[in-house]
């Protein structure tokens, strides 16, 4: 038989109960969760108080009605490095009341903190933030609408040179795995909250955050990273301005393609022999040199001027 003080069963027991009952601090107050849902266009009375499952029945304010309060406990800590690693600090911040209002101040610190990065690529310039800001966004409230709020402990936000590392407490639900995530299965430890924040419009149905995340990486190699223990759930999103995009693998040119193929059976060749296996003239043949030359593909044998012989490159 399980012990009752396994941290097991102190999940399931949190994830089915912390919501639903009763707040031990029942002089509460719902200013900031009043504004953002008055900013959201969404009515919030005692009626709809007692819907969500702020107000129990029993008339008293639950543990729901505490994480939306101005008066909750839990906060936001983040943590901005020099570097890579843990070490020196750039800042920290930490953010508090009503659970609503930390979404917006940790929304605010994070877009000051996605710088905005430029590259030239031939004449067009182009600009990209360090970070996907919808993926910012889902990570952040991923962290905030899943974590297990039976432990006291703050969601922890790491900000390196290459990286943003989301960190809640709880770990998975029972019964999911890392790997579920990424197939779009999600089971919400705070169904209730989930429902204010699904309610608000903040977030959409549920188990697409993830899978939207990962669509603004497809095209680099360093991918968002997903880390869960009994106690503990992790997110990190690279830096795109750090990371390496994926390089596309360019098919060479049919023309260029005969070229090679030929010198993959020959020494060298030339411009004669260029004009004579792609049934070109000596310009057009020049000319194909000359491209080949300039992606490397294939390199000048001979310094002299009239040398006129070609080899692979590498």
């Amino acid at each position: 038989m399980r012990e009752d003080n396994s941290i097991e069963y102190k999940r399931e027991y949190t994830a089915d109960k912390f919501e639903t009952a009763r707040s031990l601090n029942q002089d509460l107050t719902f200013r900031e969760a009043a504004e953002e849902f008055s900013r959201c266009g969404v009515a919030f009375g005692e009626n709809q108080m007692r819907t969500l499952g702020i107000i129990g029945a029993d008339d008293l304010y639950t543990n729901l009605g505490l994480l939306l309060s101005d008066q909750c406990a839990h906060t936001i800590k983040f943590a901005v490095f020099n570097g890579t690693k843990k070490g020196e600090f750039k800042t920290r911040k930490e953010v508090e009341g009503s659970v609503l209002r930390q979404m917006r101040s940790a929304f605010d610190f994070l877009s000051l903190s996605n710088n905005l990065a430029a590259a030239v690529s031939g004449l067009d310039r182009i600009e990209q933030y360090d970070y996907p800001e919808i993926a910012v966004r889902e990570a952040m409230l991923n962290a905030i609408v899943h974590r297990d709020y039976g432990f006291s402990g703050s969601i922890i936000v790491n900000l390196y040179d290459d990286r943003i590392e989301f960190v809640s407490l709880g770990g998975l639900v029972p019964g999911l795995r890392a790997e579920d995530l990424f197939v779009g299965v999600s089971q919400p430890r705070n169904e209730k909250l989930a429902n204010v924040f699904y309610r608000l419009k903040h977030i959409e149905a549920y188990g697409t955050g993830l899978r939207l995340i990962m669509q603004f990486y497809e095209g680099f190699e360093v991918k968002p990273e997903i880390t869960a223990t009994n106690g503990a759930f992790s997110l990190t999103l690279p830096n795109m301005n750090y990371a390496r995009p994926i390089r596309a693998v360019r098919q060479p040119k049919p023309q260029h393609k005969a070229v090679l193929d030929y010198l993959r059976n020959n020494t060298y060749i030339t411009n004669e022999i260029v004009q004579e296996i792609l049934s070109v003239k000596q310009t057009r043949a020049y000319t194909i040199i000359r491209e080949m030359v300039s992606e490397n593909l294939i390199i000048k044998r001979g310094a002299g001027k009239e040398d006129n012989e070609y080899v692979l490159a590498g």
